[in-house]
C-alpha cells in the first residue's frame, strides 16, 4: 500500500530535506511525487541538463524508505523556451500569444514544443533508469489546457478532418453546411470554430474531438519514450474527475492505471457523493483500480483560501477513495509553499514546517492503511449496475443544452445519489462497453445516440437487461445533427413511448406530478417536460397541468425479456429518484445493500480473492449508529464486530465478512 505526499525539494534548503524525509518515515508515508514543475531546474539552458539536485533528493528519501514517482515536467515550459521559440506559446482567439509566466502555456501542435518535450522526457528517463526508489512516472500534469488557435493548429485540424471524412462532400454533409450557405470548397477554407451562439454545432464537436486527440498524442509521445527505459514501471497521469474537455477514456488508454486529483473540501461539510462518483468514473476509465495523486491536505486556494478540513475530514476523504478502489493515495502537498501563486494551497505541514494536527491525522491514516493492505490486496468494487458516461454527449450539450438548466453531470448525479443513498455500488462505462455483464444500465442525457449504440441498447433490453434513460436522449447523431425521427428515435419500441413535442419550464415555475405505485406521492417537475404519448408503456408518474392532463412524465415498459424506464422531466424532490431506483433495483434483481444506512452514512464494498470488505463512512458531524449483520470483523480494531457500530463524526469503519 503506497501512501504519501507531493513533495517539492526544490522549494526548500537542502538541509531541510533530511528532516522532511524523517518526518515522512515516522508518519508511515512511503512515496512522494516529484518534479512536475521542475523543467527549468533540470534543463536551465537548452540542451544542458542538471539532475544532481534531484539525485540528492532521491537519495535522501531512499535512505528513509521513501519511494518516488517522477513526472515529465512539460506542464510548465522554461523561460528560454518561450523566448527562443515563441511559436510554442498557445494563441488566443484574438490572435495574441499567451504571455509566458503561468502554467499550461503551450501549443500542442508546435513541432518545437513536441521535440523539446520528448528531449527532456528522454533525458530524464535515461538518467534515472537505475534509480533504486523510482517506482513510477506521471506524464505532464492535469492535461486539459490551453486551447490554441494558431495557424499550425488550423492546418492540423484541416488534416485531421481530411483523414476523418475523406471528402469535402462528406464533411459538408456531416456538418450540415447547407445551412446558412456555409459549404466549403477546399480544406483550406475550414476555420477554427469558436464557441458562440452562431457557431456550427457539428464543427464544434469535431474541434473538441480534435483537441482531445492532440493531448492524447502528446502524452503518447512521452509514454513511448518512458517505456523504452522503464518497461516494468507503471506510468500514470493525474486526471481531474468530472473535468470533461478531454475524452478521458482515450487519454487513459496508454497508461497502466489512472490517477486523479481529489479536492472535495470547500464549503460547509456535506455528503461527498460527487467525489464518490468521480472515483467510480476514474475506476471505470480502464476498468481497474486507480490512485489518488493529489488529495485535500489543508485549506485550498490561490488568491484566497477555503475552509480548513476539520478534525477527521482528511481521513474521511482518503477512506472514501480507498472504498471506491484507490490503491495508492498521495496528499497535496507536503508543506505549504512560501512563494508563488499557491502560497495559500495548504499542505500537511504549514508554512512553518511543523508536524501538527493535519500531519498527525495523515500519520494515523497511513498506519491504518498499512495494516489494511493485506486484506485489500486483490479486491476492487464489483457492481451490478453501470452508468454510461459519454464525453461526446457532454460536449454536444455544452454547445446546445436544449433547455437552459440542462447539465450532464447534474443529470447523472440525480440518479447516482439515489444509488449512493441505497448503498449500492455502480460502475461508469463508455458507450462502447459490453453491457451484458450488468443487470441494469443507466444512461442519463444520452444526447448523442448513434444508430449502432441504439441497436446495442435495444438488444441489451430485449435479452433481459434493464435500461433507464431520460429527457433529451437520442436527439443527435454522431456528427451532432438532429435525427430526423420522432423522439426517442430507435429506442421508441424499447421504451414504449413517442415524444412528439416538448418544452422548457420557466425557472420560477414548477409542474405538479402525481406518482403512481411504486412512485406514489406528489412531486414537482422543473426545467423541462417531454410531452409523452404511451405506446405500450406503463405510466409511473403523470403531469397534473391543464395542458398536460395525465400525460406521462415517467414510464416503465417491458420489451423482450427486459424493461426500459424513461423519465421525461427533472424532478425537484430526491425522494422521487429514491423510489424510482428502488423499483428499478427490484426489476433488475440487483442485490440490495446488506446494511440499512442512516442519512449521511455511505457504504461501499470491495471484493476479490474470496474477500469482501465493507466500508462505512459517516459524512455528518454527529455520531451515527449502524446496525450490522452477523459474522463481521472490524479490521481497524481486529475484533469481531458487534451487531451495531457507532461511528464518530467523520468516522469510518472497515469490516470484513
Amino acid at each position: 500500500m503506497y501512501v504519501g505526499v507531493d513533495y517539492y525539494p526544490e522549494h526548500w534548503p537542502r538541509e531541510r530535506w533530511e528532516t522532511d524525509a524523517r518526518l515522512m518515515q515516522e508518519a508511515g508515508l512511503n512515496v512522494v511525487r516529484l518534479a512536475e514543475f521542475a523543467w527549468v531546474m533540470m534543463e536551465p539552458e537548452e540542451g544542458r541538463f542538471t539532475f544532481d539536485w534531484l539525485d540528492d533528493a532521491l537519495a535522501v528519501l531512499h535512505a528513509r524508505g521513501v519511494s518516488a514517482i517522477l513526472c515529465t515536467p512539460t506542464a510548465v515550459m522554461p523561460a528560454w523556451c518561450a523566448r527562443k521559440y515563441p511559436e510554442t506559446l498557445a494563441m488566443q482567439t484574438n490572435g495574441q500569444r499567451i504571455v509566458w509566466g503561468v502554467r499550461k502555456n503551450n501549443c500542442f501542435t508546435s513541432g518545437a514544443y513536441r521535440l523539446l518535450s520528448e528531449r527532456i522526457t528522454r533525458a530524464m528517463a535515461e538518467h534515472f533508469q537505475h534509480a533504486p526508489n523510482v517506482i513510477g512516472w506521471q506524464t505532464d500534469n492535469e492535461f486539459g489546457h490551453p486551447v490554441c488557435y494558431c495557424d499550425t493548429c488550423r492546418a492540423e485540424f484541416q488534416d485531421w478532418l481530411r483523414a476523418r471524412y475523406g471528402t469535402l462532400e462528406e464533411l459538408n454533409r456531416a456538418w450540415g453546411l447547407h445551412f446558412w450557405g456555409h459549404y466549403v470548397g477546399t480544406w483550406g477554407e475550414i476555420p477554427l470554430p469558436v464557441a458562440n451562439e452562431s457557431a456550427n454545432p457539428s464543427a464544434l464537436l469535431d474541434w473538441q474531438r480534435f483537441y482531445s486527440w492532440l493531448n492524447v498524442r502528446f502524452q503518447r509521445d512521452q509514454v513511448r519514450i518512458l517505456r523504452e527505459y522503464f518497461p516494468d514501471t507503471f506510468i500514470t497521469h493525474n486526471f481531474m474527475g468530472f473535468f470533461s474537455d478531454l475524452n478521458y477514456y482515450d487519454l487513459a488508454e496508454d497508461l497502466d492505471h489512472v490517477s486523479w486529483d481529489n479536492y472535495p473540501v470547500w464549503g460547509a461539510p456535506r455528503v461527498m457523493s460527487d467525489a464518490a462518483a468521480m472515483g467510480d468514473l476514474m475506476r471505470g476509465l480502464k476498468g481497474k483500480n486507480y490512485w489518488i495523486m493529489e488529495e485535500t491536505a489543508g485549506p485550498g486556494g490561490w488568491g484566497s483560501f477555503g475552509r480548513n478540513p476539520w478534525p477527521g475530514e482528511i481521513r474521511l476523504v482518503a477512506y472514501q477513495q480507498l472504498a471506491h478502489g484507490a490503491d495508492g493515495q498521495i496528499w497535496f502537498r507536503w508543506r505549504t509553499c512560501t512563494a508563488g501563486r499557491e502560497q495559500y494551497w495548504h499542505g500537511l505541514l504549514g508554512h512553518d514546517g511543523k508536524p501538527l494536527r493535519r500531519y498527525q491525522e495523515a500519520a494515523r491514516t497511513a498506519g491504518e492503511y498499512h495494516a489494511l493492505a493485506p486484506h485489500l490486496e486483490g479486491t476492487t468494487v464489483r457492481a451490478e449496475v453501470a452508468f454510461i458516461y459519454d464525453y461526446e454527449s457532454i460536449w454536444a450539450l455544452r454547445f446546445q443544452p436544449g433547455f437552459a438548466e440542462n447539465n450532464y453531470h447534474a443529470a447523472l448525479q440525480r440518479y447516482y445519489d439515489a444509488f449512493f443513498r441505497a448503498g449500492i455500488n455502480v460502475d461508469f462505462v463508455p458507450p462502447t462497453a459490453d453491457f451484458s455483464t450488468y443487470k441494469a444500465i443507466i444512461a442519463p442525457d444520452l444526447h448523442i445516440l448513434p444508430d449502432a449504440l441504439a441497436e446495442r441498447l435495444r438488444a441489451y433490453v430485449e435479452h433481459g437487461g434493464v435500461l433507464l434513460t431520460d429527457c433529451r436522449t437520442g436527439v443527435k447523431d454522431e456528427t451532432n445533427l438532429c435525427h430526423a425521427r420522432t423522439l426517442p428515435g430507435l429506442l421508441a419500441e424499447v421504451l414504449g413511448i413517442a415524444i412528439e413535442e416538448y418544452e422548457s419550464i420557466a425557472g420560477d415555475v414548477g409542474f405538479t406530478l402525481h406518482g403512481r405505485a411504486p412512485l406514489a406521492g406528489q412531486f414537482t417537475a422543473v426545467h423541462y417536460a417531454d410531452w409523452i404519448t404511451p405506446r405500450g408503456a406503463e405510466t409511473l408518474a403523470a403531469f397534473k397541468e391543464w395542458h398536460l392532463p395525465d400525460a406521462p412524465a415517467a414510464t416503465r415498459h417491458h420489451f423482450g425479456t427486459g424493461v426500459g424506464y424513461y423519465v421525461g422531466t427533472v424532478v425537484k424532490e430526491p425522494a422521487f429518484y429514491d423510489a424510482l431506483i428502488a423499483d428499478l433495483r427490484i426489476t433488475a434483481r440487483v442485490a440490495p445493500a446488506e446494511i440499512a444506512l442512516p442519512d449521511g452514512v455511505e457504504l461501499s464494498v470491495r471484493k476479490g480473492d474470496g474477500k469482501e470488505i465493507l466500508f462505512l463512512l459517516n459524512h455528518t458531524q454527529q455520531e451515527q449508529t449502524v446496525s450490522l449483520p452477523a459474522g463481521l470483523t472490524n479490521l481497524l480494531t481486529g475484533q469481531p464486530a458487534n451487531r451495531s457500530i457507532t461511528l464518530e463524526r467523520f468516522g469510518v469503519a472497515v469490516l470484513r465478512k
